[in-house]
């Protein structure tokens, strides 16, 4: 019998370079893009970009631009294993495009005898990774609320499964304008209901954390995919999902760990990403709590990332929102396995470049005036976790005498 795969659709991605985005900042949003369309389970085919000083309020990009893009995908069809024409499917856009930008967009690119084109957005294109990531009906109806907060002013036939509810049998007909106001005020009323769900759901999750009693709570957060789903096993010796994805976890996950005779809470939370959708944060409302009402609080960075400074600063900025209060906070610079650098020749007299600085020659910058609340390790090879185990039990324990003053002789007993 012959084994027929699912087809997988393909994209083309689309960036502008502006006077506040310069080329190579494009390019690594690009990437991060590409990065994203990959863990949708989208083949990136094709990048666009284009220079203008800001997006152009009717299609983004400019007049020439879209036709270039149109000119690709028209000629772009290639054959199939299983004799099908590979085309492309969806066009994603790296910045958030508007109700009136999708509907041009969407004429412009789609044409009669061809396969329809979706024109998406990294806003959308990330609301539909947590729909197919999120497990829980907790996280279900988080992301389930902030998809419909974000598409309730976008109602166009990109939305397809509206046309499913309706019986449309698969057909991508666009929809009338009395059937958009319909499904607006029925979409209306499902986020009434999910908010009144969520607001629940919240009291029972602050009854939960109240439960817990007064255990010193360490919350893990930082940018996606740097390995904190990964340190939250090592440390709690459980097994929580880990992969080579973004946003592998949505829901918060919170371990009890003793570190020598000491216990806390340990608590791995959603991994932050630039532009993250304003509508996620407020619907992770809870998820964020646990960042809030944490005792301690640890950022896990990935130092082999080529921008992991730019991705410290946009966790760290997220952070400040949040938390409207200094909490002690260790940083630890994880994936010190992949790290590398590119040495400067001795008689080459450019610039020194962030990739020609060694692990040694970084410690020596920034990271130095973080003093003793830093450390490198590597998770994945188990490299120098005695010893962030070691200052995780220093800063637990002086949170714990603090609040328990009359137990500090226990520890004077079990200290070594």
């Amino acid at each position: 019998m012959i084994e027929i795969k699912p087809y997988i659709e393909h994209a083309v991605l689309v960036g502008l370079i502006t006077p506040n985005q310069p080329e190579d900042r494009t390019k690594e949003y690009l990437d991060e893009l590409a990065f994203l369309t990959d863990t949708h389970g989208i083949v990136p085919v094709k990048r666009f970009t284009q220079r203008l000083d800001q997006p152009n309020t009717a299609t983004y990009v400019g007049e020439g631009k879209l036709s270039e893009i149109d000119q690709f995908i028209q000629t772009y069809p290639l054959p199939s294993p299983q004799g099908r024409e590979t085309v492309i499917d969806v066009v994603i856009f790296d910045d958030e495009l508007s109700p009136r930008q999708i509907r041009n967009l969407e004429k412009a690119l789609n044409h009669k005898g061809k396969p329809d084109v979706r024109v998406i957005d990294r806003t959308i294109l990330i609301l539909e990774i947590f729909l197919q990531r999120a497990q829980t009906s907790y996280a279900k109806t988080q992301v389930e609320m902030a998809h419909l907060q974000y598409m309730l002013p976008r109602l166009t036939r990109m939305w397809s499964h509206l046309d499913r509810q309706r019986g449309g049998g698969g057909t991508n007909r666009g929809m009338g304008e009395t059937q958009i106001e319909a499904d607006k005020r029925v979409i209306g009323q499902r986020i009434a209901l999910l908010r009144e769900q969520l607001k629940t759901i919240d009291k029972q999750m602050a009854t939960q954390r109240q439960h817990r009693g007064k255990m010193v709570r360490v919350a893990l957060f930082g940018y996606t995919n740097v390995g904190k789903s990964t340190l939250m096993n090592l440390l709690s010796k459980s097994e929580v999902f880990a992969e080579n994805k973004l946003f592998a976890t949505l829901d918060t996950t919170v371990r009890k760990v003793t570190i020598e005779n000491l216990p806390f809470l340990l608590s791995d939370t959603v991994g932050f990403i630039r532009k993250l959708p304003h509508h996620l944060v407020e619907s992770f409302k809870s998820t964020l709590d646990e960042v809030r009402e944490a005792d301690l609080l640890v950022h896990v960075v990935d130092i082999s990332h080529p921008n992991f400074e730019e991705q410290y600063e946009v966790v760290q900025q997220t952070i400040a929102d949040i938390c409207k209060e200094d909490k002690p906070t260790i940083v630890v610079f994880n994936k010190i396995d992949n790290f590398t650098y590119i040495p400067k020749e001795e008689d080459d007299l450019t610039p020194v470049l962030r990739e020609n600085l060694s692990l040694e020659d970084l410690e020596k910058t920034w990271m130095s005036r973080l003093g003793e609340d830093c450390i490198f390790i590597s998770a994945k090879n188990k490299d120098n976790i005695d010893a962030l185990r070691a200052l995780l039990y220093d800063r637990i324990k002086a949170i714990h005498v603090k609040r328990y003053p009359y137990n500090d002789f226990l520890f004077q007993n079990y200290d070594v």
